[in-house]
């Protein structure tokens, strides 16, 4: 068992010294910019143009991981700002080739322990984090537009742990988009049960080369995210690329 850890470890650390090392794309031509002055993708044009030498970077439709249960908490009104922020008939989503493909391993691993994982965010287009940000303000809780985020990126996702026969959610030590210290990785003012599923997701997450967010227990990001642009392009765009 040691042993298989360590080999998917080194597995996807050279899949990330590998994406460092073709890191010389799009960024370098003439982006548009933004009105926060950042630069980005916007058009499948351009999008298809920073996949001909980089295909790695292709955004790939989670909805193709056996089991995966897609709950799209912004494309409800069921999350912090109570409001929708996708299109309502937004059912998928998506992530770097390279991060779709770890979280398909990690989706496998929790199978043969009955479980399966629940999506509560992937890609988000710029224009929503721009929409995010202009009531909040605060970059401990929305992603300040100028930088971009994870999620512009590709290589964020907002996840939990369901039972894969009954869908039911595991208890954890909050709901998606709690931003008080009880969704802190390192917290333990709650029952044994909830931080040993808070860990186990952690564990498994990291073990296939994921980063955990240390301020929410549902968020992970692959490293080096600074190696992909960021995009704003519509979920519908997306999905005519696969």
């Amino acid at each position: 068992m040691k042993n298989k850890i360590l080999k998917a470890g080194l597995k996807w650390f050279i899949i990330s010294i590998v994406s460092c090392l073709y890191f010389a794309s799009v960024t370098a031509q003439n982006l548009p910019i933004s009105s926060y002055g950042l630069p980005i993708i916007n058009s499948n044009s351009i999008y298809n143009e920073s996949l001909m030498h980089h295909p790695e970077k292709q955004m790939v439709s989670i909805a193709q991981i056996p089991g995966i249960i897609m709950d799209l908490r912004y494309a409800t009104s069921n999350n912090f700002l109570h409001k929708k922020l996708y299109p309502e008939n937004t059912k998928n989503s998506f992530l770097r080739k390279p991060v779709f493909e770890a979280l398909g391993d990690v989706a496998k691993d929790l199978a043969r322990r009955g479980l399966v994982l629940v999506i509560f965010d992937a890609y988000r287009p710029y224009a929503v984090t721009v929409e995010i940000w202009i009531p909040v303000k605060d970059e401990r809780y929305a992603a300040n537009p100028a930088k971009g985020s994870g999620h512009n990126r590709g290589v964020a996702v907002d996840l939990t742990l369901a039972d894969s026969k009954t869908h039911q959610l595991l208890p954890m030590p909050t709901d998606f988009d709690n931003f008080s210290d009880s969704a802190r990785q390192d917290f333990n003012g709650t029952d044994a049960m909830r931080m040993a599923n808070r860990e186990l997701l952690k564990q498994t997450m990291e073990k296939y080369g994921f980063v955990p967010l240390p301020t929410e227990w549902w968020h992970f990001s692959w490293p080096h995210a600074e190696n992909f642009e960021v995009l704003d392009l519509s979920f519908a765009e997306l999905e005519k690329n696969q």
